[in-house]
């Protein structure tokens, strides 16, 4: 018997509470977002996103054939698209609409701990990951043909 909701099922809850003001709080699965957010420790509280996100966000969305995703905004685009991209990822998601924004993080609470996306430690994290963005694809890259000839030499 499985016991999980699905964030189909959650989506009227999670909308009816964002747009009453209300936080909404969600674990979190998958692992998009390694190191920071990890499936079956962390949640997420949620608020209704009123405003354009900016570039650090944390929002959750969801993409054109219905799958849900948290991810950050890496750029805001001049036609009012936002670039998303996972932490534990290098490939950029574009064109996200803001109307497929659901909202946005405000806290995250790991092994019972809860702290603001607003503060200087998480602020200062995020500098640094978007910072390092541009040189994921080509560490992973090497990282795979690394362990290729690895294989060949075995």
């Amino acid at each position: 018997m499985n016991n999980k909701v699905t964030m189909q099922e959650l989506l009227p809850f999670i909308e009816e509470a964002l747009n009453n003001d209300k936080t909404f709080i969600i674990p979190i699965t998958g692992t998009s977002m390694r190191p920071l957010l990890i499936a079956g420790r962390d949640t997420v509280t949620l608020k209704k996103c009123d405003s354009k996100l900016k570039k650090g966000d944390l929002p959750l969305y969801r993409r054109e054939d219905g799958t849900f995703v948290l991810h950050r905004v890496v750029s805001v685009e001049d036609n009012n698209t936002y670039t998303m991209c996972g932490d534990n990822q290098f490939l950029k998601e574009k064109g996200i609409a803001h109307n497929q924004i659901i909202g946005v993080v405000t806290e995250i609470t790991r092994d019972g701990k809860t702290f603001s996306v607003d503060s200087k430690k998480y602020q200062r994290y995020v500098k640094l990951g978007l910072l390092l963005l541009n040189i994921r694809y080509p560490y992973k890259r090497l990282r795979y043909l690394g362990h290729l000839v690895k294989e060949k030499i075995k």
